[in-house]
């Protein structure tokens, strides 16, 4: 088949880009904690950077990601949790600014900001409707330069209407692979969860279940390969209608999430699907993981 440069383009990394388990399964062995960006940045085009959801960085930490990275190079990040989980986007407006301005060091390589939020009762909302309140007013709010995704975790929310407010602004509905939420193809019997001209894709897993039988994340202990070749099917799909994709594996999927990508990779590939991009490697010598 032709190039992916027919269609839109995919981005694939995963959450973070260090974890307990990967030296040696990831990176080489003894590679120091300041190195492994740039490391993981010859083997991915983009990162989702978990750690912004605990703290805004410095503005120090967030220049020297720039610096350690390719051009080309995208980070996804995840908004604070004060503004969605503690604060819940009522009265943050000085911690959204000072993230967003922020995050903007980063230029061109500043991919979505996600907004996750939690699963919500009936106390905090009592309703989709009493939750769209609270949303559509911070949304009003959203700089128009920038690239933004929501997660609900609520799945009886997810339908037409949520859609719709989100596509109304050009923000992303998050699409997950998590134990207790819908997958796509569920989802897209009832509404187009495709909200604006990208999407954002987590593979999350069970968190609870896989810590049962692992907290190494150094190899993949549970086998996805149906789940994945489905993804691979939507992914696809996807960016023929010209859609672009952010797609992000974390370790509580499968056991080790730089192999969830090389999966999805490696059966991208066995259906003849047209090839994916690949980060361009500065370095010249053999590695441990080579996509």
């Amino acid at each position: 088949m032709g190039a992916l440069d027919k269609l839109a383009e995919i981005r694939l990394g995963t959450s973070s880009f260090t974890a307990a388990g990967w030296e040696g399964s990831f990176y080489p062995k003894g590679t120091k904690s300041i190195d492994r960006l740039a490391f993981y940045a010859e083997h991915f085009d983009t990162v989702e950077v978990d750690s912004t959801f605990y703290a805004c960085p410095s503005p120090r930490t967030v220049e020297g990601w720039a610096l350690k990275t390719p051009l080309d190079f995208v980070f996804s990040v995840k908004v604070p949790q004060i503004i969605t989980h503690e604060k819940v986007l009522v009265d943050c407006e000085a911690e959204f600014k000072q993230f967003v301005e922020t995050m903007g060091i980063l230029g061109g390589k500043l991919g979505p900001m996600v907004l996750q939020f939690p699963f919500f009762s009936a106390s905090a909302f009592k309703s989709q409707s009493a939750f769209l309140d609270r949303l559509i007013p911070f949304l009003k709010k959203f700089p128009q330069d920038y690239a933004f995704a929501v997660e609900i975790r609520n799945k009886e929310w997810l339908d037409a209407q949520l859609a719709g407010v989100l596509r109304d602004f050009h923000v992303a509905l998050v699409l997950q692979d998590q134990s207790w939420m819908p997958h796509p193809n569920e989802l897209s019997q009832r509404f187009d969860p495709i909200t604006t001209d990208w999407t954002y894709i987590r593979w999350l897993g069970d968190r609870k279940g896989i810590e049962r039988v692992t907290k190494s994340w150094d190899k993949t202990v549970i086998d996805r390969t149906n789940e994945m070749s489905g993804w691979v099917d939507v992914c696809y799909e996807t960016v023929r209608r010209g859609v672009k994709v952010f797609g992000y594996a974390n370790n509580h999927y499968a056991g080790h999430a730089p192999s969830t990508i090389r999966q999805f990779r490696d059966l991208w590939r066995e259906k003849g699907l047209p090839e994916l991009g690949k980060p361009q490697r500065k370095r010249q010598e053999g590695n441990l993981f080579d996509l």
